[in-house]
């Protein structure tokens, strides 16, 4: 009698075992795989905003705490600073969100104020670059002449006209971009996506 119940026992044991086992949460190889990837993707991300927050603006504080520096030059390099630590502030930290999370969390406002942050920072950071190399053309092969357009005033008008230009051409890209709402069991996941993209295989 003590065998048999012995046996009983252990077998109801080994059936809740392997119950449990099956039961159980398994993380299969890709699943460690992207849980390893979305770390680095953290890390590195945090990295570069960390660094880009404190570099550009030490570059804005020591040029304008010095009105002395304030050349047509350096009012290009404050606004090329400017334009990285919108991306850094406003961009950097959320494309690493959706790069670690599953589901965009921020809402659809969010989404499309995003897309189009990076597309203005971006495109104010390579326009500066172009002003920038002008400005350097005209100084080296025209220095005398040039004396009169590359001035302080002329190079505040140059910047305010390319935010200007970039801010209202960039607008599209808001209402281009979108978020994505399924149902996968019980959990309702967002993510972004390009919206014309979308409707346009939707329709086909």
């Amino acid at each position: 009698m003590v065998s048999e119940n012995y046996t009983l026992m252990l077998m109801d044991a080994t059936n809740r075992s392997a119950f449990s086992t099956d039961a159980g949460p398994t993380m299969s190889h890709e699943d460690e795989t992207e849980m390893i990837v979305s770390t680095i993707v953290a890390i590195f991300f945090g990295f570069i905003g960390i660094t880009g927050l404190l570099g550009n603006a030490l570059v804005v504080l020591v040029v304008l705490s010095n009105p002395q520096m304030r050349s047509t030059t350096n009012l290009l390099i404050i606004n090329l600073a400017i334009a990285d630590l919108l991306f850094v502030v406003f961009c950097i930290p959320f494309t690493a969100t959706d790069y670690v999370l599953a589901s965009w969390p921020f809402g659809e406002l969010w989404c499309k104020s995003v897309q189009y942050l990076i597309v203005v920072t971006a495109h104010a950071s390579i326009y500066t670059l172009v002003l920038m190399s002008l400005d350097r053309f005209l100084a080296v092969v025209h220095p005398i002449a040039s004396m009169v357009i590359r001035t302080e005033r002329n190079t505040v008008l140059a910047i305010t006209i390319l935010w200007v230009l970039i801010i209202t051409t960039g607008l599209p890209v808001s209402f281009a971009h979108g978020i994505n709402v399924s149902s996968v069991g019980f959990a309702v996941l967002s993510s972004f996506i390009f919206v014309l993209s979308s409707a346009r295989n939707n329709h086909n």
